[in-house]
């Protein structure tokens, strides 16, 4: 009985995928149909379409893993421990300080091996 479910969710879930792609062609279709329009009046309507599509394909299997993701992310992210403002401004610091000293030790190099291959060269 299961199996049967599961093959009749399956089969509605292609139907949804199969309507959220005639939405966004038709969004795209009639974004081109109506080019001559004002730029507003078609971008409000791609962003309802895009809102229908999006609706739509929540509605799929793998649409609410994808929105199950988003929330265990959202989540996820409330839990990470930002650094201070101190901590960054040092961290930035240490970085630029690095960076300069590595540029220094790499022209020091690119020079002395210039003028090594300038005395082989003559």
């Amino acid at each position: 009985m299961s199996t049967r479910a599961e093959t009749h969710d399956s089969r509605l879930d292609v139907l949804k995928w199969i309507v959220v792609a005639v939405i966004v062609f038709v969004g795209v279709a009639g974004n081109h149909y109506f080019a001559a329009e004002s730029v507003l009046y078609r971008a409000v309507a791609l962003v309802a379409l895009g809102l229908v599509a999006g609706f739509v394909a929540l509605q799929t299997a793998k649409g609410k893993a994808f929105w199950s993701l988003l929330k265990e992310a959202r989540i996820e992210i409330r839990k990470v421990v930002w650094p201070t403002r101190t901590e960054t401004t040092q961290t930035t610091l240490i970085v630029v300080a690095v960076v300069l000293i590595m540029a220094l030790v790499l022209w020091g190099l690119d020079t002395l091996l210039g003028w090594i291959i300038s005395m082989f060269i003559g």
